[in-house]
């Protein structure tokens, strides 16, 4: 039976297109340690760099382009349904759509190295008009940096990896087995991770019919601040009568705003 290594030799392109397509479809699964062992064994020659290169950017633009084209005719839904998708907790998410907001369509170039922004910046683009070459171009140019930032570690670092790659060929499939068992714990910890911020959101809530009741009321003993980002605003541009829009990432640096002799109530859709 062949042991990890082999497999990684002789299927060492079509792990890296699944890993890389997996990642970008926005499944929590991992792809730069397999682009580091690529970079590793070309090192030693046994693989190729440019080959290794076209597979990931194929396998990163097909679902980039995919997610774009959901983005630019289905809004902001496509952006919900990767959220679900999406192990990050929707704070990071909130904070990605600040940086494409700021930066623009050039987001695209640095966006993969950031957890959040790679997952949501295609459907963003396409929901705030990026145009489909532009697109193309500076995700291609993004998705190229990516990759070979991630084949260069590894490539420079062969030497240390190189003895992870021995010691999987000598126990092997039992690696697999301990790669699996990482891989595993690691989605727990963000699956964690994430319920334990959903579960915070839910300590102190007001259903939006009573919000409606005190509002009705003419009740002064509170202010609601509307947190929607930029996008969501320019998408949706109603709010609460009486809310202040302050975005999310600007509460701490416009604090002195927010009435604290009051109650607060924050929302965000």
């Amino acid at each position: 039976m062949d042991s990890p290594l082999d497999v990684l030799l002789r299927y060492g392109h079509l792990m890296l297109f699944g890993f890389v397509l997996a990642e970008q479809v926005g499944l929590p699964i991992p792809a730069v340690p397999v682009l580091m062992g690529v970079g590793a064994l070309a090192e030693t020659g046994q693989m190729h760099v440019l080959p290794a290169l076209a597979v990931a950017l194929v396998a990163s633009l097909l679902p980039d382009v995919a997610w774009y084209e959901l983005g630019r005719r289905r809004g902001k839904t496509a952006i919900t349904v990767l959220c679900r998708l999406s192990l990050e907790p929707d704070s990071c998410i909130r904070r990605t759509e600040g940086v494409f907001m700021r930066q623009g369509e050039w987001t695209l170039l640095g966006a993969k190295f950031l957890p959040g922004l790679s997952t949501i910046a295609p459907p963003l683009a396409g929901v705030v008009g990026v145009g489909r070459v532009p697109f193309v171009v500076l995700d291609s140019a993004g998705a190229l940096i990516w990759a070979g930032a991630w084949i260069a570690v590894g490539y420079s670092s062969s030497a240390l990896i190189a003895p992870l790659l021995d010691w999987a060929a000598r126990v092997g499939h039992w690696s697999l087995l301990v790669a699996g068992v990482a891989l595993t714990a690691w989605i727990v910890v963000k699956f964690d991770r994430r319920r334990r911020f959903l579960r915070e959101l839910r300590i102190a809530r007001i259903a939006p019919d009573e919000l409606k009741r005190l509002i009705d009321a003419g009740d002064d003993d509170f202010v609601v601040i509307d947190t929607r980002s930029a996008l969501d605003v320019g998408v949706a541009p109603y709010k609460i009568p009486g809310a202040i829009w302050i975005d999310a990432e600007d509460i701490e640096r416009r604090r002195a705003e927010i009435p604290l002799a009051k109650k607060v109530v924050l929302y965000c859709t």
